[in-house]
């Protein structure tokens, strides 16, 4: 049987954080409206579900580094040790389905 860790352990009310490589972001030329737009995505979401949003973190570099695009992760994402590549604002919707996906189902 494991021991019980002596550390105290939080749990907060509000979902997961979404996290978003900032060294991504300023790479390509719509890094600050993308954010903008998956942070609008978040809230969406969250307003649909009638819970608190996850908060977008901005991050250091994540180690993926692709050419056009920008990495983001969630806990769900990360358990599977898979990252979302985003491109531009049209694909936000559709990153934060995949990101969110396990948080309230």
């Amino acid at each position: 049987m494991p021991a019980k860790s002596s550390l105290p352990i939080a749990r907060p009310k509000r979902p997961p954080p979404v996290l978003i490589c900032g060294k991504c972001l300023s790479k390509i030329d719509s890094g600050k409206k993308l954010k903008q737009a998956l942070k609008a995505e978040l809230k969406r979401a969250a307003a649909a579900q009638g819970g608190k949003r996850p908060k977008l973190v901005t991050t250091g570099c994540l180690g993926i580094c692709p050419k056009r695009a920008v990495v983001t992760a969630s806990a769900a994402t990360l358990a599977k040790g898979e990252y979302v590549l985003v491109e531009d604002r049209k694909q936000a919707g559709e990153a934060m389905r995949v990101l969110l996906k396990g948080y309230r189902e």
